[in-house]
């Protein structure tokens, strides 16, 4: 049975400024990445990898080009929209965690669940089942009612990354998520991740560390704006 594609971008290009002071920090980009793939995404500063990823995480829009997430095109969607395309279908991992500092571990997982509006809200008895169940998914059940600054750095994105596990997404955007880490809790977020990928996740992170990209199935690598290298061999 084929893959199904989760990500596919066609011609995505981004450009900032006004009049004649413009800069393209995306050009031309034709990306595609399948259902359980593990891809990092690296490039120097200025390479527009951040601005790849905000478009894949559906934080920003393209100037031109398509993005279709899961098949859907999502290019031209209002900011509505793509909070609500964001709430439903991804999950993000961030470098500094971004936990609210006076909620539980349990209560930061819950946020997503409770961020949901209409008939797809779970009562609030579900949403701490599944924050729960999304604790226990990374060794942290034990710390549900804990608060962030009673938790190492290693727990604390432990949590981050069970809130984005808890609306099981279709893909999970890591944003450098061993950056604020020591090298040893680092490989055991790396092994969580890999954990996560076995089970049939797609993840796309950011690194600059090469060591933990090559721990990746490919390499996406992003020079000016412009794909230097896929991870197949293919160029721009």
């Amino acid at each position: 049975m084929a893959n199904t594609t989760i990500i596919q971008t066609e011609g995505l290009t981004k450009v900032y400024g006004m009049g004649d002071i413009l800069v393209k920090a995306l050009d031309g980009v034709d990306i595609h990445i399948e259902q359980g793939e593990f891809v990092a995404v690296m490039g120097p500063s200025g390479s527009g990898k951040s601005t790849l990823m905000n478009i894949l995480g559906c934080l920003d829009r393209p100037t031109e080009g398509r993005y279709l997430l899961a098949g859907q095109d999502v290019s031209g969607l209002s900011n509505k929209q793509l909070a609500a395309i964001r709430n439903r279908q991804i999950g993000f991992v961030f470098q500094s965690f971004n936990l609210l500092s006076r909620t539980s571990a349990v209560g930061n997982v819950m946020l997503p669940l409770v961020y949901k509006r209409g008939a797809g809200a779970p009562p609030p008895a579900e949403r701490h089942e599944r924050a729960m169940a999304a604790l226990e998914a990374v060794g942290l059940a034990d710390r549900a009612n804990h608060m962030p600054n009673e938790m190492s750095g290693g727990q604390r994105q432990r949590v981050a990354i069970a809130r984005a596990l808890v609306n099981n997404p279709v893909l999970i955007m890591a944003d450098e998520p061993t950056g604020n880490l020591d090298t040893h809790t680092g490989h055991e977020i790396m092994k969580l991740l890999h954990d996560l990928h076995s089970r049939g996740g797609t993840i796309v992170m950011v690194t600059h560390e090469p060591d933990i990209a090559a721990q990746t199935q490919r390499t996406i690598t992003m020079v000016d704006g412009k794909l230097a290298d896929d991870g197949h061999g293919r160029r721009q």
